[in-house]
């Protein structure tokens, strides 16, 4: 089992160093905090408990201690000066011993940990690593997505303890941590966040190499005709740096997204032209894995199966996944509208069936919602992470901070700490409803009722529609209980209505300045049965010549505001 999701898990930092540490694990349930005795249990990393594909497939119950235990062994002539030890996601609480010492604590459900691991190890051949993970999905104060103890509906089963990789890496004393790029019209800036580093970055272009100097830990040079990167050009310019003896291979791409007026109509423009994103919601969600597909082809699929239905955009809804998924999308092409995970309590009555019913959810402000101190608190620390997380990659153009007024508090204010952390992105303060606050678009959610689009004075989006329910028999998740917006009972029902809500909802609309449009969603996931892949991935419901001509129509549309 050890070749389990065996792929280098850290695509945009790449070095020739890497200890596995996925596969079976030593696993037990306690509702004690103190080292177990025994582990009766075995678990399959980076699957999560409640999964099938970890091997135990089972509930677990709110605040009970999950305990991962395996020993492990270093390769001949793997360590250097440092050991680091990473554990790519573990929700929500995480405490880690090496050789029995403690190393870290660390709360975040979505948040890599990184753990110099050097002075724990003790002087013996063979070295035991325990982590301790707690999950209590009664604390709104943490940050908990579309999971719900009591699933349902559009709330899915929860997700406890590991669910993405676990590895090492040795490295030597001086040694790059981070690199971020800064593009600027032909002008790229290389920062290595550490001004003692000294080296150099060595460039392919279409041209050749070209290398430049690193100095203080950063290196500006520039790109004489620079490729653009876009979905229908994913180019990369790919790098190899060089500090000391430490090496890494990384990327990056010329891409600007901006908002800005075209003949009198407000567009987000991808490389300074109107372009319309075309997408599709993805949230994330896998039958066998839960959080995790089998492997990370099962990311490749959904992507490269959106792109043959004919979009160029996905939205990450709710969710943050391995960087292997966007390094994905920054290869194969999809432009990525990424949510922030939300918190706090949730009414069904205020946050979704009335706004719904009366299509918009104005408020003249949002100050006054979910006012508890340690919630707002709890998500302002998490959004800090999660852009820092992901702001490298290139496929990333828009950021949401709240989802359907799901946790949301304080809009403006959000938004501005948000844009002094990364100004480069579109930001939707409030996509769906609850508008009213700072937001760089106008953002609405429509189900079940037709679209009255009004132009703004800022881009308009259509960041959820549609959401037709097909039950495929066979492949559902629970045959008797399904959710989803009308009753489609075959491929041609489900294609004319798609088609229709396009025609009805989008179509009409590119020309006088929708901007975009994301249709519900890439797959079926548990009771929802309106995605267009069954939640086994097995069935595609809609023919790609159906989904290829609507693009085509959408384009014929789109090259109207070029």
């Amino acid at each position: 089992m050890s070749q389990v999701w065996s792929v280098y898990p850290r695509p945009q930092l790449k070095r020739d160093s890497y200890l596995n540490l996925n596969g079976t694990w030593e696993f037990t349930v306690s509702k004690e905090k103190k080292k177990p005795e025994s582990y009766p249990l075995k678990i399959l990393v980076p699957f999560c408990p409640e999964s099938p594909l970890s091997g135990v497939g089972k509930r677990i119950h709110n605040g009970r201690y999950l305990y991962y235990h395996r020993f492990f062994n270093f390769p001949e002539n793997f360590r250097k000066d440092r050991v680091i030890l990473h554990v790519d996601a573990c929700d929500y609480e995480a405490q880690i011993f090496v050789d029995d010492t403690f190393v870290s604590l660390h709360y975040g459900g979505y948040e890599h940990i990184v753990v110099d691991i050097t002075d724990a190890l003790q002087d013996r051949e063979e070295h035991e690593l325990l982590i301790c993970t707690k999950d209590d999905l009664r604390d709104h104060v943490q940050a908990f997505g579309k999971q719900m103890h009591k699933r349902g509906g559009m709330w899915y089963t929860p997700v406890s303890g590991i669910w993405q990789s676990v590895w090492i890496e040795s490295v030597p004393s001086s040694y790059v941590k981070a690199v971020s790029f800064q593009v600027q019209g032909n002008q790229v800036e290389l920062d290595l966040g550490d001004a003692s580093l000294r080296g150099t970055a060595t460039v392919q272009t279409p041209e050749g190499e070209k290398t430049f100097t690193i100095s203080g830990g950063k290196s500006v040079f520039t790109m004489e005709h620079p490729r653009m990167w876009s979905p229908e050009d994913p180019y990369l310019y790919q790098v190899l740096i060089r500090v000391g003896v430490d090496e890494v291979e990384t990327y990056f791409a010329f891409r600007t997204v901006e908002a800005k007026e075209v003949n009198g109509v407000w567009r987000i423009c991808l490389n300074g032209k109107p372009y319309f994103f075309h997408g599709v919601l993805d949230q994330g969600y896998y039958q066998e894995g839960i959080f995790t597909p089998a492997s990370p082809e099962g990311y490749e699929k959904d992507i490269l199966s959106m792109k043959e239905l004919g979009f160029n955009t996905m939205r990450k809804h709710i969710k943050v996944e391995p960087d292997v998924f966007y390094y994905l999308c920054d290869k194969l092409g999809m432009v990525v509208f990424q949510d922030m995970v939300n918190n706090s309590n949730y009414s069904f009555l205020r946050d979704t069936a009335l706004p719904n019913v009366f299509m918009r959810g104005q408020w003249k402000d949002d100050i006054n919602m979910h006012p508890d101190p340690s919630g707002r608190k709890e998500f302002l620390r998490t959004m800090k992470y999660t852009v820092k997380q992901l702001s490298f990659f290139p496929c990333i153009c828009y950021w949401t901070i709240f989802n359907e007024g799901w946790g949301q508090f304080h809009s403006s204010m959000v938004y501005e700490e948000l844009r002094s952390q990364d100004s480069s992105r579109i930001i939707d303060s409030a996509s769906g409803w609850f508008r009213g606050g700072t937001s760089d678009v106008d953002s609405n959610h429509i189900y079940g009722h037709q679209y009255h689009f009004a132009p703004a004075d800022k881009p308009v989006v259509l960041t959820e529609f549609g959401g037709v329910s097909y039950k495929v028999e066979g492949h559902t998740f629970q045959p008797k209980k399904v959710y989803g917006y009308g009753k489609c009972k075959t491929t041609e029902e489900l294609e004319k209505a798609v088609t229709k809500l396009y025609e009805q909802q989008v179509l009409p609309f590119i020309e006088r300045g929708l901007c975009a449009s994301i249709y519900t969603q890439v797959s079926d996931v548990e009771d929802e049965i309106n995605g267009f892949w069954t939640y086994d991935r097995e069935i595609l419901k809609v023919s790609k010549e159906v989904m290829q001509s609507i693009q085509a129509r959408i384009k014929q549309e789109a090259d109207k505001t070029r």
